[in-house]
């Protein structure tokens, strides 16, 4: 067992340490489990990860791997899985745990919170078995999480909210889910966030009198030489990405990392509350308007958030990410759980009592899933309907959450540094 009580003491580089050691452990048993048991410990992708790599190790394209929609550059960066020893992936991605904890070090020590509570918020993450897990059994999300905190990295150090930054380009395009860099689903929502952001700055400076209150003068004010050059950079690299890939695997690039991504959907492994409703239908047409429902019910959620915390932007980011999806596995998780170490300082929450309530109600409603999940997977037994109605429970359960989390939070700009305490 982890002993908190001595970890509480630990400066950050020994929080770094010791979870570097416990996540060599945690792939090493899990060559083990996957050897002994009946349920592996490594994740399927990345065993279509590994697939994908040995094809592009011998000339081939990855994309002869059935069920790979994963960018090239992903297989790329996993060839020495079959050049060195099959657990590379798990050995980078866990890295980019450990990476992720050092950002959020970074961004908390530059808004200003005290060290021992940057030190907290890092444990959140480092030491959570739902986001530690993840990377040593293989799944890359951990990369992604990592490059969404660079863009906040750069977004505090730039002198504008729009700020043009070649790696901030670069992350942001490897990041976005047309991009052959990865397959997140929230960036969209994200670049939407921060022009909300920039609107609301542009405003308070036609307020202020330093721009002329004209349309003129406010397109001026919005599209400076930096936006236009960050849009210009942003757009060449993500061609430039998309333009080698398909020039290397040609159509069955376009269709499985992008294209393909258009109409997912998910009718199995799904906690979202849509699962039921497309395993039904899987394999037959849905209608337009049953489409356009499910993305408007999203679509409005979502601009509500962006509307009621653009200008704290990391709260902003957590609310939009465990609002409405249409689909939501397990490794979804961690793309809040990346965040909500940004959020804590700023929390009224006490862990006594309504924090461990939230834990408990978010758990608690988790494993009713899995248990449902389990009998159908892995004991064939028809209960589609039941984990329908476990679907419905966490969906409950995330909304009564995110909403004891809105009413405690202190919104705070996140472009002017503010002590949190």
């Amino acid at each position: 067992m982890i002993n908190l009580s001595a970890m509480r003491s630990l400066d950050f580089t020994s929080l770094l340490l010791f979870s570097a050691i416990f996540c060599v452990i945690l792939i090493i048993y899990g060559e083990w489990q996957d050897a002994h048991m009946e349920v592996n410990y490594t994740d399927v992708d990345y065993l279509v990860f590994s697939d994908a790599v040995s094809l592009m190790a011998s000339g081939d394209s990855p994309y002869k791997r059935t069920t790979y929609r994963y960018s090239p550059l992903l297989a790329f960066l996993l060839i020495p899985n079959s050049l060195i020893h099959r657990s590379w992936g798990k050995f980078i991605f866990s890295a980019s745990d450990l990476l992720v904890g050092y950002f959020i070090h970074f961004i908390l020590q530059q808004r200003k919170v005290p060290r021992k509570l940057c030190n907290y918020c890092v444990m959140t993450w480092l030491f959570n078995p739902f986001t530690f897990t993840i990377g040593t059994r293989g799944n890359c999300e951990p990369v992604v999480c990592a490059m969404i905190l660079w863009i906040i990295i750069c977004l505090m150090k730039g002198t504008v909210l729009l700020l043009y930054d070649v790696n901030s380009d670069l992350s942001h395009n490897l990041c976005h889910p047309y991009c052959p860099g990865s397959r997140s689903k929230f960036l969209p929502i994200r670049s939407e966030t921060i022009l909300e952001n920039w609107t609301a700055a542009q405003a308070e400076r036609l307020n202020d009198g330093n721009c002329l209150c004209s349309l003129y003068n406010l397109l001026k004010c919005i599209f400076t030489r930096k936006r236009l050059m960050f849009g210009l950079v942003s757009a060449a690299v993500f061609f430039l990405f998309t333009g080698l890939s398909y020039y290397l695997y040609g159509w069955g690039f376009l269709h499985e990392a992008l294209l393909y991504h258009l109409t997912r959907t998910n009718p199995r492994h799904n906690f979202s509350i849509y699962f039921y409703h497309i395993y039904l239908h899987y394999g037959y047409d849905i209608s337009v308007v049953e489409k356009l429902i499910s993305f408007l019910l999203q679509f409005m959620v979502q601009l509500v958030l962006i509307l009621c915390f653009a200008k704290d932007l990391p709260f902003c980011l957590f609310a939009q990410t465990v609002a409405f999806n249409k689909v939501i596995t397990a490794q979804y998780f961690v793309w809040f759980f990346c965040l909500l170490p940004l959020i804590l300082p700023w929390s009224k929450m006490k862990l006594k009592w309504d924090g461990m309530l939230c834990i408990l109600s978010w758990m608690g409603a988790q494993v009713h899933w899995l248990m449902w999940g389990y009998l159908l997977e892995f004991k064939g037994i028809n209960v589609f309907l039941e984990l329908w109605v476990a679907s419905l429970v966490f969906h409950a359960a995330n909304v009564f959450i995110l909403t004891l989390v809105i009413r405690h939070h202190r919104f705070s700009s996140f472009f002017q540094v503010q002590n949190c305490c």
